[in-house]
C-alpha cells in the first residue's frame, strides 16, 4: 500500500538525519559519551502520523508505547493500539502496493487491545524486540452497522536500530519486523473467505518509532 511506500521512505530520510547528527557531534570534539540514564519514555509509530488517505482505505492507525528501561539493555512496555481494516492484516506487502478492490472485505474490521512489549539492546544501537497485544475485533458492514466480534492474539518480533536525538532526551527507532497473529476467531463468513486466501503472518515490514525519554 502507499502507506508502507511511504514509511519506508521516511525511515530512510529519519536514518540520513540522526547519522549526520552523530557525524556533526563527532566533528564538533564531543567527548566521552555519557548518556543519562532515563528510565521511561513514551513512543509511538510513524503510522500514527500517516492517516490521511482516503476514507475507504484509511486504516486509521493509532499506537502507542509506554516503556521502563529496567537496566541499560532491557526495557519493558506497554502497547495501546487500533485500527480499522480494509482488506486482510495477512496480504504480502509487495501485493498490497497494487491491491485491488476486490480483495477488499464487505466492510470494515475495527480491532483495538493494550499488549506488553520487552526490548534488548544487542550491540551498540541495534536491539531486538518483541510485541504481544490481545486485540478486541469488531465486524462493520459496508453502512458502518456491526455485525460481529471477535479475538485476536498479535505478536511482532522486531530488529532495529535506537538513535539518540537531542542529548538523548527524542529517539527515533527505524526497524523491520514480523508479524503472527496465532489465534483469529468468530469472522463473518463474507469476511472468512477473504482472509481464507490469505496467511497469518507478515513478513519484514518496516517500520519507525518516535520517542520522548525522560
Amino acid at each position: 500500500m502507499k502507506k508502507i511506500i511511504s514509511t519506508t521512505v521516511m525511515i530512510a530520510m529519519f536514518t540520513s538525519l540522526a547519522f549526520s547528527q552523530n557525524l556533526s557531534n563527532k566533528e564538533m570534539g564531543a567527548g566521552k559519551d555519557t548518556v543519562p540514564f532515563r528510565k521511561f519514555s513514551v513512543s509511538t509509530t510513524f503510522l500514527t502520523f500517516m492517516n490521511f488517505e482516503d476514507e475507504k482505505t484509511n486504516t486509521q492507525h493509532y499506537e502507542f508505547h509506554a516503556g521502563y528501561k529496567l537496566t541499560p539493555k532491557d526495557r519493558i512496555g506497554i502497547k495501546v493500539t487500533t485500527w480499522k481494516l480494509f482488506a486482510p492484516m495477512g496480504i504480502p506487502i509487495l501485493d498490497a502496493v497494487e491491491q485491488e478492490e476486490s480483495t477488499f472485505f464487505p466492510g470494515k474490521l475495527s480491532e483495538w487491545g493494550i499488549g506488553v512489549t520487552y526490548q534488548r539492546m544487542l550491540w551498540k544501537g541495534l536491539f531486538a524486540a518483541i510485541e504481544v497485544s490481545p486485540l478486541f475485533k469488531t465486524y462493520l458492514d459496508e453502512n458502518g452497522k456491526e455485525i460481529g466480534d471477535g479475538f485476536k492474539l498479535y505478536t511482532s518480533y522486531h530488529i532495529g536500530y535506537h538513535m539518540r536525538l537531542f542529548k538523548s532526551r527524542f529517539y527515533i527507532e527505524p526497524q523491520i519486523h514480523c508479524n503472527y497473529w496465532p489465534i483469529d476467531t468468530k469472522a463473518p463468513q463474507s469476511f472468512q473467505e477473504e482472509e481464507n486466501k490469505w496467511n497469518n503472518y507478515i513478513l519484514f515490514e518496516p517500520n519507525l518509532y518516535i520517542g520522548i525519554k525522560f
